[in-house]
């Protein structure tokens, strides 16, 4: 049975005309494998909402496109020498482009959960409120502290929560530590580089939390001492995730050609004036287009402009179809997995890899804040309930977990998206949590599947009838013919913010509470925008509209 299906009987909505899906093509005729050309952000139409989608479905099929040999060689193009990997952070917060080798990806992590807007990992209450977590300061025994009321330190070896949700912290005697104190702690920001600076828009301040595991079960603590209870399922931070085959779910992160000479040259002092934002006119392509040419470089498709995509993956021996999946070879983390409650690393080995979830971010013409699209594999994770406008009236599919789901179980009744498990970023080490409230995994404390489900399945609220057949009629008429791998992959949504100002958490358009299940299966609230927001490049520590331009150095 196949698990996911999208309707194919939408009325309205965003069709895209059939000459206009032929102009995709290199050739001028949809065929299997066909190349597809990029978007043309340059000029892009900028018409509020169809074609933010177009631009979004078009630069997945590119993409994904096989690589033409001006490209360098590779089976896609996103996987071509045209684009780079982004390394993960070192022990100086620094990252590091490295010019991908075709069909091989070299910078893969165990997907943890997605940061806040100032690279803190986010929770939300019950009521849907938003917390960025900090880690409270640790003794040498690794024991948290927090101030006594005399203001002195005071190592926190029990945390007890009264049926009334007061929090009382312990000291090491076994006693009740009076008037706590949470101890702000400073975040840790990569070393300063010299980039200019853009006066952010008025950023939405998220509150902060503390977070104290006991018993690997994780207590929420607002910085006053009174406990949060968090939403069902978050059983803690940096949160990792397992397919229903046993695999880790890994992602990476990659760029153009544009995007790299645009940051190196900027942060190389190329260009005057500086810029402050990504480029969106053909005035700033030109510019980094020169500056490639004295490199001896030039770029296939230019007028791309600055593309970055966040990937999710899983190894491909664990699938029973991976023929289905866009597959490519990496090096993963191994680990020591004798103890089903910590998973240790061990090592590295070489897998074939595949692709279950795309972020497609871009800048364009009017929206240097870039568009914001995400794509997923069929049958990754189920959808809750949701309407579209069909051509005998509204219609409303049901949720249902029948059939055989990528990320959660067959016929599961939930709970769902409840962590299992977390990664320590200090170690590598998985650690096994215990879920809040009633969500319990099969056996308690192990490193282990959960079911995932997608709330919001195109976006928005199910009941947005409207906004849901915007983005199921993009899907309805842009396949490829034949049996083309790209049709195993569907568009979600995308996001975007009103005539491209700063994104304050709160001003995104389109489909904005745009959240893919194996990226941001634990955080689906909130829109893409409640954490890329503030300088429109990004800081050094991680924080901004992009959480990696700050921190990564240039190319040369």
């Amino acid at each position: 049975l196949r698990a996911q299906t999208i309707p194919s009987d939408s009325k309205g909505g965003c069709p895209v005309a059939a000459a206009t899906f032929a102009s995709w093509f290199e050739t001028g005729v949809p065929a299997q494998d066909g190349v597809v050309k990029p978007a043309d952000s340059v000029n892009f139409p900028n018409i509020p909402n169809c074609s933010f989608y177009e631009w979004s479905q078009q630069m997945f099929l590119w993409l994904t496109s096989p690589a033409p040999s001006r490209y360098g060689g590779g089976s896609r193009i996103f996987n071509s020498p045209t684009f780079f990997d982004v390394s993960p952070p070192d022990s100086n917060g620094q990252r590091t482009f490295s010019q991908h080798e075709p069909g091989f990806i070299k910078f893969f992590r165990v997907r943890t959960a997605k940061a806040g807007p100032h690279n803190l990992p986010v929770i939300f209450d019950k009521r849907h409120r938003a917390f960025e977590v900090q880690r409270p300061k640790v003794s040498a025994a690794g024991n948290p502290i927090v101030l006594n009321r005399l203001n002195r330190e005071v190592e926190v070896t029990r945390v007890a929560v009264a049926p009334n949700k007061t929090v009382t912290f312990f000291d090491k005697a076994n006693k009740p530590i009076r008037s706590p104190k949470l101890l702000q702690v400073p975040q840790v920001r990569g070393p300063e580089t010299i980039q200019p600076i853009v006066r952010p828009a008025a950023v939405r301040r998220i509150p902060t939390a503390q977070m104290f595991l006991i018993d690997r079960r994780a207590i929420f603590v607002d910085l006053t001492g009174h406990l949060i209870e968090p939403e069902e399922g978050q059983a803690g931070t940096d949160a990792a995730l397992m397919s229903q085959g046993k695999s880790l779910v890994y992602f990476a992160t990659m760029v153009n050609d544009v995007y790299t000479y645009f940051l190196t040259g900027n942060k190389n002092n190329a260009f005057s004036p500086a810029f402050t934002t990504f480029p969106t006119t053909q005035a700033h392509l030109t510019k980094i287009v020169n500056f490639a040419a004295t490199k001896n470089v030039t770029f296939p498709d230019p007028n791309a402009l600055a593309i970055e995509i966040k990937t999710a993956w899983v190894e491909a021996s664990t699938l029973p179809n991976a023929s289905d999946y866009i597959t490519a070879q990496a090096t993963v983390p191994s680990y020591n997995t004798s103890n089903s409650a910590q998973w240790v690393p061990n090592g590295t080995k070489n897998v074939s890899l595949a692709l279950i979830s795309v972020h497609v971010v871009g800048s364009t013409l009017g929206h240097p804040e870039m568009i914001w699209a995400t794509f997923e594999h069929f049958g990754t994770a189920p959808d809750a309930t949701y309407s579209y406008t069909s051509t005998t009236g509204v219609k409303t599919v049901n949720q249902t977990t029948a059939g055989t789901w990528l990320l959660s179980a067959t016929n599961s009744n939930g709970d769902f998206n409840c962590m299992h498990m977390t990664v320590d970023l200090t170690n590598g080490n998985i650690n096994a949590v215990q879920p809040p409230g009633n969500c319990n995994p099969p056996v308690p404390g192990t490193v282990s599947p959960s079911d995932t489900r997608r709330d919001n399945p195109w976006g928005m609220p199910g009941n947005s009838t409207s906004s849901n057949t915007q983005v199921i009629s993009i899907h309805n008429t842009a396949q490829v013919p034949g049996n083309d791998i790209r049709n195993k992959y569907f568009m979600t949504g995308a996001t975007w913010t009103p005539f491209g100002v700063p994104p304050t958490g709160n001003n995104g358009v389109g489909t904005n509470i745009l959240a893919n299940s194996a990226l941001e299966t634990y955080t689906q609230f909130m829109n893409c925008f409640g954490c890329h927001q503030g300088n429109m490049l990004g800081d050094p520590g991680g924080i901004g509209l992009s959480h990696i331009y700050g921190p990564l150095k240039p190319l040369f």
